[in-house]
């Protein structure tokens, strides 16, 4: 939908987050005139909210739904279910696609997409990093010009009922993920599959083979042969990120013609993203890892594979959302590992069938008390829950600064 076909609509924003008052924000440049409908299911808004949704009409509470039909257009924000006015839903990230001018490279995955996305955008100079990585993109669509690069991270929930496909897409993975929201694993993945669905002969799919896609454009397999030299040369970067996520980032940079020792350069100067297998420090001779985005098994494989065999006490367990845990637990059963401090409900199901040192807790401040008391000197203890946070914590971002918090509070006693 271009955005001038908004002007005699009566528009709906139906969520009042980040990126929904982007959204308001940037319909206000462009109609400066027009009164919107905001919808959020929330009873009350902060004063900055409010303040910026002043002269709109607004429904809020439990019935912030009551009032769908009467509107032309509804751009819906990700994560708010979707329901039975189909043909009447947009969203910020199809409004982009829809009127951006310039190039789009679309990164997708159940993990490691936000770290991919910052990688890209870190070694294409002057590019813009969009998305759910937490930058709106409406905001940058008014400067927008034909030469400038789009580093768009895309979820699921960006990419459900999205009908263009950026122009290069990188899929990295996929493992059953949001099946609290979705009806079962083929839809989720069904909504991934649009991040190249339609993309035409023109276009680039940089793709996991696992992942076997049907497409019209180019296809570049994520092959660690493509580039044995670089890395055998360049073994530092491994610790950046998963070895198929950097061949990823680098047959990006391919298409793009980077010379090698920008590549390098930009590498070097990468910082991880916080709560990504983040190192906390080494405290009273412990060293912490802060993995609290790790929701689901296979990052937490993932993980312990990274840190090798010096990973003695592991926090784990959140939110079960009755996905399995069988990989995880062979693979914590082959570690070293000698403590499990686990959370509710999951943790209590993956160490059902461990036999380690097993602490139960119900809050950070307990777990990092057991992780000091039995972690040995010169060994690792590692937070990586295999789990959502929603249960105990209102998110992962809060579930790892507490981590981090009572750590560094703990070391001063």
């Amino acid at each position: 939908m271009k955005i001038e076909e908004l002007k005699n609509k009566k528009v709906l924003i139906l969520g009042i987050g980040r990126e929904g008052l982007d959204t308001l924000k940037y319909l206000k440049e462009v109609f400066p005139k027009k009164i919107f409908a905001i919808a959020d299911q929330k009873e009350e808004l902060n004063s900055k909210t409010k303040k910026a949704i002043e002269g709109m009409d607004i429904f809020l509470g439990k019935d912030y739904l009551k009032n769908v039909k009467d509107f032309d257009v509804i751009i819906k924000s990700p994560g708010i279910p979707f329901f039975k006015y189909k043909d009447k839903l947009t969203s910020q990230t199809e409004l982009f696609f829809d009127n951006c001018p310039g190039k789009i490279i679309g990164v997708t995955g159940t993990k490691g997409k936000s770290t991919v996305a910052s990688l890209i955008h870190s070694i294409l100079k002057g590019s813009y990093l969009v998305g759910n990585i937490e930058t709106p993109s409406l905001s940058f669509l008014s400067k927008a010009k034909k030469d400038d690069i789009f580093v768009y991270e895309l979820s699921s929930h960006q990419l459900m009922n999205l009908k263009k496909s950026p122009h290069i897409a990188v899929f990295l993975n996929i493992y059953p993920e949001h099946l609290d929201y979705y009806k079962n694993f083929e839809e989720y993945f069904s909504a991934k599959k649009n991040i190249y669905k339609y993309q035409s002969e023109s276009d680039y799919l940089i793709f996991n083979p696992e992942i076997e896609p049907r497409t019209k454009a180019k296809k570049i397999k994520i092959d660690v042969n493509d580039f044995a030299q670089f890395l055998k040369n360049n073994q530092q970067f491994l610790e950046i990120t998963h070895i198929d996520n950097l061949i990823a980032v680098l047959n990006v940079a391919k298409l793009f013609n980077v010379p090698e020792k920008d590549i390098i350069k930009s590498l070097n100067k990468y910082k991880r993203l916080p709560h990504r297998l983040e190192f906390v420090g080494e405290f009273k001779g412990i060293r912490f890892y802060d993995d609290s985005i790790a929701t689901i098994p296979e990052a937490v494989v993932y993980a312990l594979d990274s840190l090798g065999d010096d990973v003695e006490t592991i926090i784990l367990g959140g939110l079960d959302r009755g996905i399995k845990y069988d990989k995880l637990v062979k693979r914590i059963k082959k570690s070293n590992i000698k403590t499990i401090i686990a959370f509710p409900d999951s943790g209590e199901k993956i160490v059902r069938n461990i036999r380690s040192r097993i602490y139960k807790v119900d809050n950070m401040k307990d777990a990092v008390d057991l992780a000091y008391k039995h972690t040995s000197k010169g060994k690792i203890c590692l937070m990586s829950p295999a789990s959502p946070s929603f249960n105990l914590f209102k998110d992962y971002k809060e579930r790892g600064d507490l981590f981090k918090k009572y750590i560094n509070e703990k070391a001063k006693n």
